[in-house]
């Protein structure tokens, strides 16, 4: 195909590409442009050159909240990534309830996150908390769940975990579906266990999309804002703290949008490798599912 037999597609994609230009590539742009500028609420004060970046990487905090989200994204591997394949191949062996529990782990996605952070901020409370209730039958004292630094950013990412792991259920569910059953069957009169048939069997034909799927998990948790931002505001002692939680208070509690832009830069740089790897692991290889 040529520019010529396409040149009338092209003219009808002009406006579309236009208006996604607009909306997705000017304010990366913008932002920019921002982080070598003075900005603020009031407007545009002078360029500074790279002097929020000196800034950013002068401070203390830039190396904490980064470290942070090292650990996010660790314990969401560690956590997150399993549990979604875990129910997945759970739910793929029921017969009768199957539709049932499909749609109870997709559930938490259906819930408004403020509201389902609310009311894990009630079973995490120190004082008459489920969690420390349930503790307290079996003789373990309660724990400061979201006041404790070394415990806040596990209890945050086992509720990542709870709102986000649906979706990943129903994407690897559709995956375990298309591998041929003549498949099972042969392992079963080879004398396979159960633990082998999902190793060699189940596992490398869904492997294409467990890659793609801990890119993508990777690049949602690097952005986590909303629960820090509700159940900690980032404490206690910056434990949770994350780069978009920065974000936001340098821009709207330090009116310092500069130094803001600077910081979205950062942010820009790392997920943009997270998504050329994740454009990458796209293209799907020859034997894969």
């Amino acid at each position: 195909m040529n520019w010529k037999s396409q040149r009338l597609a092209y003219l009808f994609l002009f406006p579309a590409l236009i208006l996604f230009g607009l909306i997705c590539w000017y304010p990366i742009f913008q932002t920019i442009m921002y982080s070598f500028q003075e900005v603020n609420l009031s407007g545009f004060k002078g360029w500074v050159g790279f002097d929020n970046y000196r800034r950013m990487f002068g401070n203390p905090i830039f190396y904490i909240v980064w470290r942070n989200t090292l650990t996010y994204v660790l314990l969401s591997i560690a956590i997150g990534s399993m549990v979604p394949i875990v129910l997945a191949l759970m739910i793929n062996e029921m017969r009768r309830l199957s539709a049932f529990f499909q749609t109870l782990v997709y559930l938490p996605v259906l819930i408004p996150v403020v509201v389902g952070l609310i009311v894990w901020r009630q079973i995490y409370a120190p004082e008459g908390g489920i969690l420390n209730g349930l503790l307290q039958l079996v003789g373990i004292p309660p724990q400061l769940w979201l006041q404790n630094p070394a415990l806040a950013k596990p209890a945050i990412v086992v509720i990542m975990t709870w709102l986000g792991a649906g979706g990943t259920v129903l994407i690897y569910l559709s995956g375990l579906r298309e591998i041929p059953l003549e498949l099972y069957e042969a392992a079963e009169l080879d004398g396979f266990s159960v633990l082998k048939r999902i190793w060699f069997i189940t596992l490398p034909h869904i492997s294409a999309r467990i890659k793609i799927m801990l890119v993508l998990q990777i690049i949602f948790v690097a952005q986590v804002f909303t629960e820090p931002f509700i159940l900690t505001a980032g404490g206690p002692a910056n434990s949770t703290r994350s780069p978009v939680l920065e974000i936001y208070d340098t821009a709207f509690n330090q009116n310092n949008f500069g130094l803001a832009s600077a910081w979205s830069v950062s942010m820009l740089v790392v997920l943009s490798i997270f998504s050329i790897l994740y454009i990458f692991l796209q293209k799907k290889r020859p034997g894969e599912v």
